[in-house]
């Protein structure tokens, strides 16, 4: 067993297991995600990763990974912008402050085990002004991303500090994934068999 399906469309994500050396296929659950601050960052994340899982694992085989990526400060959640503005308002809220980055995983065989975890991130925004913020929202599509930024390519204009798994901000937290895979389903990144 060397393939991996991502119950995910998100492009990051995908990259993230091809350059850890994973033969990924992709299948999108189409689960309508649960929202709302009535959760805290862990709780929520896992549970719509649960959600992904249950609606793609049972259509495969092998072992399918579904995750959902939750960012959160100060009790609230900001998830993808609405709009190109709703981008820009999370932007100036967040700016200057530490916030919160959970991933919820679920791991595991339709017909077999199951492993679920969470990392969390802090990661720090630079204090930047509105005109910064506007330029950003023009360079990255933000309306895609939680909060409406991306860790990877940034070189510390928006970003002062990440405390915690990079790749977790990114999408995965591929530290802990690449660790379960190994342990919990005997599974070796491709680069790393002979």
């Amino acid at each position: 067993m060397s393939r991996i399906v991502l119950a995910s469309s998100s492009p990051r994500r995908l990259e993230l297991l091809r350059e850890g050396g994973w033969e990924v296929a992709c299948d999108v659950s189409g689960v309508e995600e649960i929202e709302g601050e009535a959760f805290i960052p862990a709780v929520l994340a896992l549970e719509n990763a649960r959600l992904k899982w249950r609606a793609v694992a049972p259509r495969h085989g092998g072992v399918v990974v579904a995750a959902d990526t939750v960012v959160s400060h100060n009790g609230r959640y900001y998830g993808k912008p609405a709009s190109l503005a709703d981008a820009r308002r999370m932007l100036a809220e967040l700016r200057g402050e530490t916030h919160e980055v959970v991933t919820g995983v679920v791991v595991g065989i339709a017909s077999g085990r199951i492993e679920e975890f969470y990392e969390s991130t802090r990661v720090t925004f630079c204090n930047v002004d509105d005109a910064f913020i506007a330029s950003y929202v023009s360079m990255v599509d933000p309306l895609d991303k939680a909060a409406g930024y991306a860790a990877q390519g940034d070189t510390g204009q928006l970003i002062e500090r990440i405390d915690g798994s990079r790749s977790n901000v990114i999408g995965l937290p591929m530290e802990r994934l690449g660790a379960v895979l190994l342990d919990a389903f005997g599974m070796v990144p491709q680069r790393l068999q002979r």
